[in-house]
């Protein structure tokens, strides 16, 4: 109303009578008047209520037109069916992981771009702001950056997706987020780690004696090749770093609990020497948690693994086995002998290895390749790849590593029972060798600290891409892909270098600094940390209940 205008009353009112009405209650008739023009106003108008869980909406680029105001509530959950029935989010499925690009439910994905890494931004940390606005206060729900979500209903999220491939018709979908049927749950800042991108974070010191899981030199079935310690290495400081996700906190690998977990089990890492190089990091880990450690052994009683083939450790009190099987493409190394009785050597891209049956009936399966991608005779290319009877004059070294993924999908799909094993991929360990490749040169012994700089990481490999489509657009089963690119990039200083075997003489010593590895990894040391990934990546897929 115009506070200018006055409200008119009859004369009467205002008379020589106000022994009748007083100026109290003249007052009061007044008030009950001026509440009725307002009820009837206000009537005309449709207020819409807001719920408060919606605040910090406009920083999580949804590129919705509703705007939100910043309120004081804390509430824990709340259904945002009854509350803002208006309100449209994007629906977000597999497409939106690791910079695909499209419209919500499209099909038509792309791979990310050259140099980014997925599931996360390498320049987005706790406690940066952004699109201008700051991280949600403690108890308040916003989508601030990517490593929150945003969940509206059981189909629809928001925010960044996880390394994992749930459970749901083999869609490469989200399962970082947290759900209450259908009801947004309050962020849980450096809280659980189901909320969160276990691979987006940065190595600290471990300040008490937490790590190593294993004291340096204690277990015996580490290769000569990754025993640093034994081998001379001076300096301990490698084993004493841990990984921390900039969102949550992650558990230690529970030996005595993963071992349990794997009781009656059979867990079979499948690839090249890296994921043999995590499979003897996963069996001294597990072996150091048990009082009696001669009740786990190598089936044949063999102590050296480099050979290709089929390795098995019993852990006899649990009745349950961790094995590697060699093989480094998946697909066949094969020859034959051309017109002039040459023998050529090809490799099938349509046929995987005979390895197979020695991991087909595993409960757990941690599959790996790249790295034997990387020799002259794979990346050249010529007269190498064969399908069927063709062996391709020329094909570059991405498109068969694509064409090799997709027999190894097909088979996994055709003969993996999903309803038994769950199956693992992880990503590409990243190498650091210093003026020269691994066969000319290239050094990483006076590593001694972390990268810290995430400008000097290398560009997200290309052959995780292709892996990444094809899990997402390709196959059926489930799986669980463990990105470790970038915390491995991080790790300059944990490789064996010239630390490969004692050394007795000057001269080869002096030798070894030409012959380094900058591939491979100490023990103790990084792969340790992805065994503990590994244990939380399967806790966080909820597969814990069906080991």
């Amino acid at each position: 109303m115009d506070s200018s205008k006055k409200v008119l009353f009859p004369d009467q009112i205002l008379s020589s009578r106000r022994n009748i009405l007083t100026r109290f209650g003249l007052g009061i008739a007044a008030s009950f008047l001026l509440l009725t023009l307002l009820s009837l106003t206000s009537s005309s108008f449709n207020v819409p209520f807001v719920s408060p869980l919606l605040q910090g909406l406009k920083s999580s680029n949804l590129n919705t037109s509703s705007s939100v105001k910043q309120v004081d509530e804390k509430p824990e959950v709340v259904n945002l069916t009854d509350k803002v029935p208006d309100v449209k989010v994007p629906s977000f499925d597999a497409e939106q992981r690791s910079g695909t690009t499209g419209d919500a439910g499209s099909k038509n994905t792309t791979l990310p771009e050259e140099g980014k890494v997925s599931n996360f931004d390498y320049g987005q940390r706790s406690g940066e702001t952004v699109n201008n606005s700051s991280l949600p206060e403690e108890g308040k729900v916003s989508v601030a950056d990517d490593k929150n979500t945003l969940e509206v209903n059981a189909t629809t999220s928001v925010g960044n997706s996880s390394s994992l491939v749930s459970d749901l018709g083999g869609r490469f979908v989200p399962t970082n987020s947290s759900k209450e049927n259908g009801s947004v749950v309050k962020d849980r800042s450096r809280g659980s780690y189901e909320d969160c991108d276990i691979y987006d974070g940065n190595w600290v010191r471990a300040d008490d004696e937490t790590m190593p899981y294993y004291p340096p030199g204690s277990c015996p079935y580490i290769d000569r090749d990754f025993n640093c310690h034994a081998n001379g290495r001076p300096d301990d400081a490698y084993v004493k770093w841990r990984w921390q996700p900039n969102g949550c906190d992650i558990p230690r690998l529970n030996g005595t609990d993963f071992l349990e977990k794997l009781r009656g089990k059979k867990l079979v890492f499948v690839g090249d020497s890296i994921n043999r190089n995590m499979w003897e990091s996963l069996v001294c880990i597990l072996r150091h948690s048990l009082k009696d450690k001669k009740r786990v052994y190598e089936i044949s009683g063999r102590r050296e693994f480099k050979k290709k083939g089929f390795y098995a450790f019993r852990f006899e009190d649990y009745n349950c086995t961790v094995d590697f099987v060699g093989s480094p493409f998946f697909v066949r190394e094969s020859s034959f002998k051309d017109v002039n009785g040459t023998t050529l050597e090809t490799l099938r891209l349509d046929m995987m290895d005979k390895t197979t049956s020695m991991y087909r009936d595993a409960d757990i399966l941690i599959f790996n390749t790249g790295h034997w991608w990387t020799h002259d005779k794979t990346k050249l290319g010529e007269n190498y790849y064969q399908e069927g009877n063709v062996v391709y004059p020329r094909l570059k070294v991405l498109e068969a590593y694509k064409r090799a993924l997709i027999t190894w999908a097909k088979w996994v799909d055709k003969n993996i029972d999903r309803n038994q094993t769950h199956v693992v991929f992880r990503g590409y360990s990243v190498t650091h060798f210093r003026g020269g490749p691994w066969n000319s040169g290239g050094q990483c012994h006076k590593e001694t600290e972390p990268i810290f700089n995430t400008r000097y990481l290398a560009k997200y490999p290309s052959k995780m891409k292709a892996l990444e489509y094809i899990l997402r657009d390709t196959m059926k089963t489930p799986v669980i892909y463990m990105n470790i690119s970038r915390l491995t990039d991080f790790r300059k200083d944990g490789h064996p270098s010239i630390y490969r075997m004692v050394y007795r003489t000057e001269k080869e010593k002096r030798e070894a600094v030409s012959h380094q590895d900058c591939s491979h990894w100490c023990l103790p040391g990084v792969p340790d940390t992805w065994n503990q990934l590994l244990y939380v990546s399967l806790l966080k897929a909820g597969l814990a209940s069906k080991w």
